[in-house]
């Protein structure tokens, strides 16, 4: 039974009213977006130690997540937990695991048995890993193991999954002869794909998409719906491909919402500034208003190791367009897997580009005015407490040059001091 399921039953679950409350909203306006699919909060029955519950749409706070996760000759899980508690820590509503390394299944236990926050996967990647592991080819798997692989991540309690369902065999076809730039960076996209040409067979969870969400069903687990086309460069978005593929959006969110079962859209990826407005635009119509996931956007190429800002960019012009989920970027992206500082990074950076649209919607007023009020004063103490970042403020203020009242920048100068010296006599 899904969260819809128990709403139209009348069983409203308890977390709604944490949830409303947090979100400045009422309990009737988060059942009423539950029940019309522009609102959802991932929350797998089995995902027993779930306790802050991400509520993501319509009129609600931009939400981050942070992805995690080991890769082909690397699988120091211990510090994918760093990781993982450094996102946490810094306002992550939620964290990806998206290993392909190691103990993958145990890495997603354990960190699913302690998190708090909701866990999304992208199922698919199990398949690449085992392949590799065990001197297989992608194309060896069956239709009926990529359903497999998904129930088991249900199972596990994941809350969320990324599928990639709608790469269909025809749009597959047409990739062939695209003029793109990089055809295809979806990695999960390409797996699909890959398995669709040298198999001749449509997608399958295309194809079985009533089980797939069956499977979503019984565990109530949220479906992301993936977008394999989504753009690796800016010149190849708004592309007719990635186009074809928010076509079917509309179909699968239809069926899955006959079936009761929260539904979101991914989206790109690396788009020009003046595109994203249009970009979200056309997501929200195909999508039918379901909450829209956002990797980025990345405005710009060519600054890889700053792509944590050209995302942060794209990201708060996404959100201020009706994006409703922020995906992070880190300055590794493109480059190398992302250290803990990385991490921190990231996810600061996204949490700045949400949380100054949600200030121009009313939210987040109390912090902002108490950090005016505490500037005004001279007031580092209190500064710290409302600040995203503590840890940065006490280093720059324990550097500064001038150690009397004052930041290091104006020192005895500074012009709140001067004017409050003199406007209060």
């Amino acid at each position: 039974m899904t969260l819809i399921d128990r709403i139209k039953k009348g069983d409203i679950p308890d977390f709604l009213e944490e949830v409303a409350k947090s979100e400045n909203v009422s309990v009737d306006f988060l059942i009423s977006g539950i029940l019309n699919g522009t609102i959802v909060i991932p929350n797998n029955k089995n995902h027993s130690s779930l306790r802050k519950y991400m509520a993501i749409g319509e009129s609600l706070k931009i939400k981050v997540n942070a992805n995690i996760g080991t890769s082909l000759g690397y699988d120091d899980f211990e510090y994918e937990l760093k990781k993982f508690h450094t996102a946490r820590k810094f306002g992550a509503d939620s964290v990806m695991l998206l290993s392909t390394w190691g103990d993958i299944e145990k890495q997603r236990e354990k960190i699913i048995n302690m998190s708090d926050i909701p866990i999304g996967t992208v199922p698919i990647y199990d398949v690449a890993v085992v392949a590799y592991m065990e001197h297989k080819n992608v194309v060896d798997f069956s239709e009926k193991d990529f359903l497999k692989i998904l129930e088991n991540h249900a199972k596990q309690g994941v809350d969320f999954v990324t599928l990639h369902v709608s790469i269909t065999k025809d749009i597959v076809k047409k990739l062939k002869n695209s003029k793109r730039i990089m055809r295809i960076v979806s990695r999960g996209g390409s797996i699909i794909s890959g398995w669709i040409i040298k198999n001749d067979l449509e997608n399958p969870f295309y194809k079985y998409f009533d089980e797939v969400l069956d499977i979503a069903r019984e565990y109530d687990v949220t479906l992301s719906l993936g977008d394999s086309l989504r753009p690796g460069n800016l010149f190849d978005s708004m592309d007719k491909l990635q186009l074809e593929e928010w076509f079917i959006f509309e179909e699968l969110v239809e069926k899955a919402r006959k079936k009761n079962v929260q539904v979101i859209l991914e989206g790109p990826g690396h788009v020009p500034i003046n595109q994203i407005e249009s970009t979200v635009q056309l997501m929200k119509k195909y999508g039918k208003n379901s909450p829209v996931f956002l990797l980025g956007p990345i405005v710009l190429d060519i600054a890889p190791g700053y792509d944590h800002i050209t995302s942060a960019i794209g990201a708060a012009i996404a959100a201020k367009s009706g994006a409703d989920f922020i995906c992070y970027v880190t300055p590794s992206e493109h480059l190398s897997l992302p250290s803990v500082e990385d991490v921190k990074l990231g996810v600061i950076s996204s949490k700045i580009a949400g949380m100054a649209v949600d200030f121009s919607r009313g939210k987040h007023i109390e912090e902002n005015y108490k950090l005016a009020l505490f500037r005004k004063n001279l007031d580092w103490d209190g500064i710290k407490d409302v600040v995203l970042d503590r840890e940065i403020v006490e280093e720059y203020l324990d550097s500064k040059p001038f150690k009397g009242e004052g930041c290091s920048m104006c020192g005895p100068f500074c012009s709140l001091k001067i004017v409050e010296e003199y406007l209060e006599k």
